[in-house]
This record gives C-alpha cells, sequence and structure tokens, in this order.
C-alpha cells in the first residue's frame, strides 16, 4: 500500500512540472512583449527608412538573444521604396520615417495588404553644416531662402549678411527618402520639391555625412541619430520657427519645442503578418522595449504615454 501512495504522488509531482512548462511556454508566446521565450522560429523581412534602419537593427539583435530561431534581415532602402516592397508583400514590416501617404496604401489595398502604423520613437531632422562652416541659427524662412525649389543663393551671405560668404554647397536625401518628405513639406511647405542646383542627393545618410563633413560650405539635413554619431565633425544649426533658435536635441524633440522639425518615427507591420507569432512577438517587444532599443541606436525614445498609444495600435 505504501508503494502505492509513493507511486501515485511521484506521478502528481511530475504531472505537475510538466503543467508549469506548458503555462511557460504559453505565457512567452501569447503576445505579452516577454520576447517568446526562445520558443519561437520563422523569417521577419524589414526594409525601408535609413532613420529607422538602427533602431530596428537593434531591436532584432536584442530579440534574437531571446530567440535565436527567428531570422530578421534590415534594410534601409528609403521610406518610398520600403513601402513599395511593403505593398508587393516582400515584408513584413516596412520602416518610415514619415506617415504612409494615400497612394501608398491604395498600392497595398490593390494586394489586400493592411498597414498598421506604430510609433516607435522620436526624432528630430537635424540641418548641419561642415565644421567650419559655423552657422550657429537660420529661420524657417532663410532655409528656404537656401533649400526652396526657387532658390538661387549660392553664398550663405546671399541670405544674410551676417553669415558666411562661403559658397554654399549642398547634400541632402534624396526623393526616396521619408526625410525629403517630411523637411520639403514641413519646413518648405512644398509639394516634394526642393532646390536642385548645387545639390548631391543619396539615399545613404553616411554619404551625405561623408559629403558635408568633407567639403567646405558643406550643408544638409538627415535625422538627429545620424548628427549624434558623426557630432565630432559636424555643426548643428538651431532652427527659428518663429519662438527663437531652438537646437535639436531629445529634450527639444520629446517636448515639441523643436519646431518645425521634430517628428515620430514608425514601423508598419501588415496586420496578416501580425497573426503570424514571430511578428506579433517582435513588435511587442519592440514596443515595450522601446527606450532600451532607442538607447542601443542613439536615437530618442518614446515617452510613456507614447508607448501606451503604440501598444493600443498593437492590440
Amino acid at each position: 500500500m505504501k508503494s502505492k501512495m509513493w507511486l501515485f504522488l511521484g506521478l502528481l509531482g511530475t504531472l505537475a512540472l510538466v503543467g508549469a512548462a506548458c503555462g511557460g511556454q504559453q505565457g512567452g508566446s501569447g503576445g505579452g512583449g516577454g520576447g517568446g521565450g526562445g520558443n519561437l522560429s520563422g523569417t521577419i523581412q524589414i526594409d525601408g527608412s535609413s532613420t529607422v534602419q538602427p533602431f530596428a537593427q537593434a531591436a532584432a539583435e536584442l530579440f534574437q538573444e531571446e530567440n535565436p530561431n527567428v531570422r530578421i534581415t534590415v534594410g534601409g532602402a528609403g521610406t518610398g521604396d520600403g513601402f513599395e516592397r511593403f505593398c508587393k508583400g516582400e515584408t513584413e514590416i516596412s520602416d518610415a520615417s514619415r506617415p504612409i501617404e494615400a497612394e501608398e496604401e491604395e498600392a497595398c489595398k490593390k494586394e489586400n495588404i493592411e498597414p498598421e502604423q506604430v510609433p516607435v520613437a522620436n526624432d528630430g531632422l537635424a540641418i548641419v553644416t561642415n565644421k567650419e562652416t559655423m552657422i550657429d541659427c537660420l529661420t524657417v524662412d532663410q532655409v528656404k531662402d537656401l533649400f526652396g525649389p526657387d532658390a538661387k543663393a549660392k553664398s550663405f551671405k546671399e541670405v544674410d549678411p551676417k553669415l558666411p560668404a562661403t559658397p554654399a554647397k549642398f547634400f541632402t536625401p534624396g526623393e526616396e527618402s521619408g526625410t525629403f518628405d517630411f523637411f520639403t513639406e514641413e519646413l518648405l511647405e512644398t509639394d516634394a520639391e526642393q532646390r536642385t542646383e548645387g545639390v548631391q542627393t543619396s539615399a545613404d545618410d553616411n554619404q551625405l555625412v561623408t559629403g558635408i563633413s568633407g567639403t567646405p560650405g558643406g550643408i544638409g539635413y538627415f535625422g538627429y541619430s545620424f548628427f549624434t554619431e558623426n557630432q565630432d565633425k559636424l555643426n548643428a544649426v538651431a532652427v527659428d520657427g518663429g519662438e527663437g533658435c531652438v537646437r535639436p536635441s531629445p529634450e527639444t524633440v520629446q517636448n515639441g519645442s523643436y519646431k518645425p522639425l521634430g517628428r515620430q518615427i514608425f514601423m508598419y507591420p501588415s496586420k496578416k503578418a501580425l497573426q503570424r507569432p514571430e511578428v506579433k512577438e517582435f513588435m511587442n517587444f519592440t514596443v515595450e522595449n522601446a527606450p532600451r532599443i532607442a538607447e542601443a541606436a542613439k536615437i530618442i525614445p518614446l515617452t510613456g504615454e507614447q508607448i501606451s498609444e503604440s501598444q493600443k495600435a498593437l492590440q
């Protein structure tokens, strides 16, 4: 009788351990943002904004530490080209430095792809110059006189006699870039147009950094994170949006005082992709760990209120 009792108790103990293990697995893949507990597998393809790329890459690396069987590739083709791939069904997630546009949504709709907008970080566009071209502040009107589609100024002094007489050499993102769209629409207030004379464009922000830093009179713009990575060879210009000169920083971007060049940046998973456990867990992980990921990517994090809004978007 004793032996039967011990056998019975041993069986109960074994069942309890199995139940606990099963419960742990369910909690890891049920959308709680814990990263899946290493039980996930699959492939996630991400492409789009070069500004968002460092954040997405950091998120992928941290997620894969807990989920080594999930393979994540991250590209940086530009917001526009990223949406083109996404709306053809070639990627599960599209990175964007601006909201999706109506024609892009229409292209997705034709392929039965429903994008979900999820803010993942904050960013400010930094107007930067060569270190030797020390311009402290520009008004919005002066920026328009330099970069606007009708701008003819060949030197900074032509815009303001107090500015250097150095010939201006322009380096900017191209039309495939969400940063280009945001800059031209929000600051220049044009229909995605800027000057073409004397302007070199590139989808690679690193090439823009090289051009501006290595050229006397070099000036251009890109995401604030690229300035912070290269501030030893670049000068960030403060912008006067009507309330005085404000320099880009994490504080001025988060509190909204860096106008009109502060913005949120996004990741767009498709609703169909979110039905896959590895994609759902990756996005939950990314939002819940957004400040840690932003720190790793040297980008401006979401506020607590913004994180709550992103979590609502995923739910």
